[in-house]
């Protein structure tokens, strides 16, 4: 039961990274768009989505499954034993910690580098590389009315059961269309095309801002129904 246990939990975190990939092309993540002209296409959000899984595959075996855990883990001890001695002393777990701390420090700002940005050409409306007295007014209009929409959606979330670990079985019954309890490289390219398809909504083979957009109102709609995100995870 525990090394089931650990199989579905390394399946759920690559889905959950494999969802983070996705989110990309859907999002209009810069580094989706890889040659900056505005839309993503399928072959950019495929580039994308396998660097994504080339990382999270520790073993290079093409699978994403308990393996892969049991090695990153292996890798952190072996980093974090700086004596190499085979054992974690207290200083060397807290200089671990530590280090890990400032690692997801530096990727939150880059993160939030990221949204200030792309908010900023959001208000932008002009693309005059300014804001005018009435892009702000409606910069702060639109604020308000996100504001009050994350309240409710906050609230909804208290009332909810199963968080995160519900929602990352949900993904692995998804990508996991053999139900053996690991994502293969084919999985994880047919549950790529397949949200690139659902956010595509005019077959045109490319993601635009406005696709962008309906697709994360369609997201923040099926939070607020229930929890279920169907398939915006993936």
């Amino acid at each position: 039961m525990k090394k089931l246990t650990l199989t579905l939990s390394a399946a759920a975190l690559a889905l959950t990274g494999a969802g983070v990939a996705l989110a990309d092309s859907s999002r209009g993540d810069r580094n989706a768009d890889m040659n900056n002209d505005g839309v993503v296409s399928l072959n950019e959000a495929k580039a994308k989505a396998n660097e994504r899984f080339s990382k999270m595959d520790v073993t290079g075996d093409g699978i994403l499954n308990a393996d892969d855990r049991a090695a990153k883990q292996a890798e952190f001890f072996a980093t974090a034993d700086t004596d190499g001695n085979g054992e974690l002393t207290e200083a060397e777990m807290q200089a671990a910690r530590e280090a890990r701390r400032a690692e997801r420090s530096e990727r939150r700002a880059d993160r939030q580098g990221e949204r200030r940005a792309e908010k900023f050409a959001e208000m932008d409306t002009d693309g005059s590389g300014g804001l005018s007295e009435a892009e702000l007014a409606t910069a702060r209009e639109a604020r308000s009315e996100a504001r009050s929409g994350q309240r409710s959606e906050r609230v909804e979330k208290r009332g909810k059961r199963g968080g995160h670990h519900a929602r990352a079985m949900r993904m692995l019954k998804q990508a996991d269309t053999n139900n053996d309890q690991q994502i293969t490289k084919a999985e994880y390219d047919t549950a790529v095309e397949a949200r690139f398809a659902r956010v595509d909504t005019d077959s045109s083979g490319t993601i635009t801002e406005e696709e962008r957009k309906a697709a994360r109102e369609t997201m923040r709609g099926k939070r607020g129904k229930g929890g279920q995100r169907g398939g915006a995870g993936l």
